[in-house]
C-alpha cells in the first residue's frame, strides 16, 4: 500500500497560502514527491504529461504564459487541468494566477497555492517535505547496537532472544 498526504498537510509545511479551492485541500491527495513545471506543456506539448504530480509554475511558466495568446491559454490551461488526479497547482514568488487557469482549476476542483518563494526554494520544501512524509515505512522486531562505532541491527522474531544476544 502506498503512502498518500492531502494537499492541506503540504500547504502548512510549505508555509503555502491558498489561492483557490480551500474547501478540496483534504480529499486531495499526493502519491509521489515528483514535482512538474510544466513548460513544455505551455507550448501545447502532451504527449507526456505527468498529471499525478503537483505542477508548479515560476518566473519561467508564468512569463511564458503571459506571452501565449488568450485562446492558446485558454486550451492550455483546460488541458493542464483536465485530469482529475492532479493535486494541486503551486504558484511561486507570489506571481499573479492566470485568469484561464484559475477558471480551469476551479472548474475541476484542484487548488491553487502561492508562496512567496522562489521556485527552487518552494520545490526544495516542497520535495524534503514530501519525501519524509511518502518514505515507505516498516515495522521490525530488532535490537540495535553499537559496535565500535559501527551500528548493527540484529532482527528476529519476537522473543527469539534478541536482547540477550545483544547483551552478551
Amino acid at each position: 500500500m502506498s503512502n498518500n498526504v492531502n494537499v492541506e498537510s503540504l500547504a502548512k509545511a510549505a508555509g503555502m497560502s491558498v489561492y483557490t479551492g480551500a474547501t478540496v485541500l483534504k480529499k486531495k491527495m499526493i502519491s509521489t514527491s515528483d514535482i512538474s513545471r510544466p513548460g513544455l506543456e505551455l507550448t501545447g506539448y502532451f504527449d507526456y504529461y505527468p498529471a499525478e504530480r503537483i505542477q508548479l509554475l515560476g518566473m519561467t511558466e508564468i512569463s511564458y504564459a503571459r506571452k501565449m495568446t488568450a485562446e492558446d491559454r485558454v486550451n492550455v490551461m483546460e488541458k493542464l487541468c483536465a485530469d482529475p488526479t492532479t493535486p494541486c497547482f503551486v504558484i511561486s514568488r507570489y506571481l499573479p494566477v492566470p485568469e484561464e487557469l484559475e477558471r480551469a482549476a476551479k472548474k475541476n476542483e484542484i487548488p491553487i497555492l502561492r508562496s512567496k518563494l522562489s521556485t527552487t526554494r518552494v520545490l526544495s520544501k516542497m520535495t524534503d517535505f514530501l519525501e519524509s512524509q511518502l518514505a515507505e515505512r516498516k515495522s521490525m522486531h530488532g535490537v540495535l547496537v553499537d559496535i565500535y562505532g559501527l551500528g548493527v541491527l540484529i532482527t528476529g522474531d519476537s522473543g527469539v532472544g534478541k536482547s540477550e544476544t545483544a547483551w552478551i
